[in-house]
């Protein structure tokens, strides 16, 4: 079974590429040659594309593995940027509170956010965990997350934890630069008929694909999903690549930049909700400070 990709799976793509050389990026890592083998491997079969191109001695980028590699770059950076964000306004250690997020949703919410907790808590040490929906629902029920920022979940989903919302994002349709569809000021349903869709995983963001199915449903031809990927930087990079467009919320455009060619989707009570989840039984502070962090719009 796949592992899901994690950031240490984009520290070894990207050391690999590197060094050009799985031995010498081992070496680099401290780890084992053929474990650094085997998450390339795991990395390529999730992804469904080559990264490299073995030689006796060498291994080079295809082309899929360069458009990969400024993703992955981008990403880690991102990801050292959100920790030394946290770092500086975590003034003291006395007390931590884990806070689970969805990256391409919360490019303005989160930083704001932290910044106004710690603030007002500056020895609260906020740990903050990129997961997909399923994710940080389990991670509120077992206790190893405090609370989250996700899409609205299904009422069911929702049982023992409070909601409120923070943000309803309107519909968006990502598309690769020379999609003949990004002329358009606003994009209609009906112009997605016979579309290519990339979606994100159905296993990791169930609600994702119940709203896919509401905007598509009365599309015809039906558009057809032709691959689903577990992160926001895979997707940019599928549709980047030309495999498909995506339906997205506005303000994705934020994330992708210009790399992709972002237009709203004028489909009327289409968007969705975002906003902040944790337990009722939570009886925590720190939860309670960043909730009110989070409501203050900031």
């Amino acid at each position: 079974m796949l592992t899901p990709m994690e950031l240490r799976h984009l520290k070894y793509f990207v050391a690999v590429a590197q060094e050009e050389n799985i031995t010498r990026a081992a070496a680099k890592l401290h780890v084992a040659q053929p474990a650094l083998s085997r998450q390339i491997r795991d990395l390529e079969l999730e992804l469904g594309v080559p990264l490299f191109e073995h030689n006796a001695r060498s291994v080079r980028l295809t082309e899929a593995g360069r458009v990969f590699l400024k993703n992955a770059r981008s990403t880690l950076k991102q990801a050292e940027l959100a920790t030394q964000s946290v770092r500086e306004f975590a003034m003291g250690h006395q007390g931590e509170i884990h806070i689970g997020y969805a990256a391409s949703l919360t490019v303005e919410l989160l930083p704001r956010a932290i910044k106004l907790f710690q603030e007002k808590h500056p020895r609260v040490h906020v740990q903050i965990h990129d997961l997909s929906t399923e994710g940080m629902l389990a991670g509120l029920r077992d206790g190893t997350l405090h609370a989250a920022l996700l899409v609205r979940p299904s009422t069911p989903a929702l049982g023992g934890l409070i909601y409120e919302e923070a943000i309803y994002f309107r519909p968006g349709v990502a598309l690769p630069t020379s999609h003949p569809l990004g002329g358009l000021d606003s994009i209609l349903p009906v112009h997605l008929a016979g579309e290519s869709i990339l979606a994100y995983s159905q296993s990791d963001y169930p609600e994702y694909h119940v709203w896919l199915k509401g905007i598509l449903k009365k599309v015809r031809p039906s558009p057809k999903i032709v691959a689903e990927y577990d992160s926001s930087t895979s997707l940019i990079a599928a549709v980047e690549s030309g495999c498909g467009i995506a339906l997205v919320q506005v303000g994705f455009e934020k994330l992708a930049g210009a790399r992709l060619n972002t237009r709203p989707l004028d489909a009327p009570n289409s968007g969705f909700s975002f906003g902040v989840a944790w337990r009722k039984d939570d009886a925590s502070e720190a939860t309670r400070f960043f909730v009110e962090s989070i409501q203050a719009r900031c």
